[in-house]
């Protein structure tokens, strides 16, 4: 049924919820977990670090969504699961999309800060617009 189970973590404890049940259905069926952390690419902190006078090189993104990837397995069983680490950047609802086909994710499980549909399309919920836009089935974890 499922092969491939697509997990995007921000590293907050909603994304280690999140993978915790995504670990628990893959061994169940004898999936694979994708593991997807998105960084904004340089242009998109632009906006917020010119006033400052900071640069935020893609090397440095990459080396922090390497250290989110590690902090969100810390300390969680991932035993008898073949687990992909990725790390891309762009905007989080389009590279986890685009990886929905790239990979041929069957489900994707996500924690959602639980905003709600309100405060969610004013706070930018990730895990609503991938919901929206998802080919497969989406889980979220709360």
């Amino acid at each position: 049924m499922f092969k491939k189970i697509l997990v995007p973590t921000d590293a907050s404890e909603y994304s280690r919820r999140a993978l915790k049940v995504a670990l628990e259905m893959a061994r169940s069926v004898q999936a694979e977990v994708v593991l997807l952390h998105v960084s904004y690419t340089p242009q998109a902190y632009w906006g917020y670090t010119i006033s400052y006078g900071i640069t935020v090189t893609q090397e440095q993104l990459d080396q922090n969504g390497e250290l989110a990837l590690e902090a969100t397995l810390t300390g969680i069983d991932s035993e008898q699961v073949v687990i992909h680490k990725r790390v891309e950047s762009g905007h989080p609802v389009t590279m986890i999309v685009d990886q929905i086909k790239k990979d041929n994710i069957d489900l994707v499980v996500m924690g959602s800060h639980g905003y709600g549909a309100i405060a969610g399309s004013v706070l930018g919920s990730v895990s609503q617009r991938v919901l929206q836009r998802a080919s497969c089935p989406v889980l979220i974890i709360k």
